[in-house]
């Protein structure tokens, strides 16, 4: 039996599987590589049937999004490893080496990823994941190599493997075992941020997630919804509202959500302000989401509160960074 399973999610991807699945076919003979369809209306079946008969595919009859496909996917998994890998990233020769070698030999790890760069400009760190993830404590997330929507260009200044808070979903390794221990992805998130919350409930339990910068890939980014766009803003201020909700501490939790009540209201204030009428509309619309569901969420509150063992988790970061790059105007990870 192989030691990892390389899963792709693909929603009416063909033309991107047929550019990028030849490398991860080529790069990863150590791996079954296996996609994971979510109901796709285009040629994606005939295409992998025809073109990579020694994938593995996995058919679901409808879409179910990102966190519950992968969530289905992975129930069949028997590897020790699985890498949750967008298909939309070229991987490089050796790829998996790098990351598999540290997870061998680090127990306390529970997942890690590559260092990321962009496809289109491939001298700079891509948006989705960069060098790895951190957040304040706010709940803002950003990345070595990224703050917001500055890139950094890669200088092979972050290609120390570091600790940090959460690993892309673009490209994570996960021990597979822990993956369903702790529950797997939010399938309610039904996309963006589902990972952040599961390195959340992983820290708090005392493993440690790294980006292994030894390993490269390249990644499209934006491949399923442009990062301008009405719907993303909705599942991003929703999500990581419900993502606060879920892990933080009651105390801290009351304490945030006071603050993000008065940031994200002035969020839209600037979007409606700058002409993004519908992305103004979109926070407002999240908000009132969050209000409503997030009664649902309490179970998983209680469990994951429970369940920690860390009280401080030292990536994230008690700085706010909203200060940092507005009020100091700090545009890099090393400034921070």
């Amino acid at each position: 039996m192989k030691q990892i399973s390389v899963v792709i999610l693909n929603w009416n991807g063909a033309a991107m599987m047929r550019r990028f699945l030849p490398s991860v076919v080529k790069c990863s003979p150590e791996a079954d590589i296996v996609v994971a369809d979510n109901a796709s209306t285009d040629d994606s079946l005939q295409m992998l049937a025809d073109e990579f008969p020694e994938v593995k595919t996995v058919v679901f009859d409808k879409n179910y999004g990102f966190a519950e496909g992968y969530n289905r996917a992975l129930e069949s998994i028997t590897t020790p490893y699985v890498l949750l890998l967008n298909n939309d990233v070229e991987v490089t020769p050796s790829w998996l080496q790098p990351l598999l070698t540290f997870m061998d030999s680090h127990p306390e790890a529970a997942a890690c990823q590559p260092k990321l760069l962009s496809e289109s400009q491939r001298d700079r760190f891509e948006y989705a994941g960069a060098c790895g993830g951190f957040i304040d404590w706010l709940g803002y997330p950003y990345c070595r190599g990224r703050l917001f929507s500055e890139v950094e260009q890669d200088q092979g200044q972050y290609d120390e493997p570091l600790s940090v808070f959460w690993a892309t979903g673009a490209a994570l390794l996960i021990r597979t075992a822990l993956y369903k221990e702790v529950g797997g992805l939010d399938a309610r998130f039904f996309a963006h941020q589902e990972e952040i919350d599961l390195c959340w409930r992983l820290k708090s339990r005392g493993h440690t997630i790294w980006c292994i910068p030894q390993s490269t890939v390249y990644h499209v980014g934006g491949g399923t919804l442009n990062q301008s766009n009405p719907r993303k803003t909705f599942l991003n201020f929703r999500n990581n509202l419900l993502m606060l909700y879920k892990n933080l501490p009651q105390g801290e939790l009351q304490y945030v959500l006071i603050w993000r009540y008065f940031l994200d209201h002035l969020a839209a204030l600037k979007m409606l302000l700058t002409g993004q009428a519908d992305e103004a509309r979109a926070v407002r619309q999240a908000r009132r989401e969050f209000n409503r569901i997030s009664n649902q969420f309490e179970a998983d509150r209680q469990r994951n509160i429970h369940s920690a063992t860390v009280e401080n988790i030292p990536e994230i970061h008690r700085s706010s960074l909203l200060w940092a790059f507005y009020g100091l105007r700090k545009r890099k990870y090393s400034q921070l």
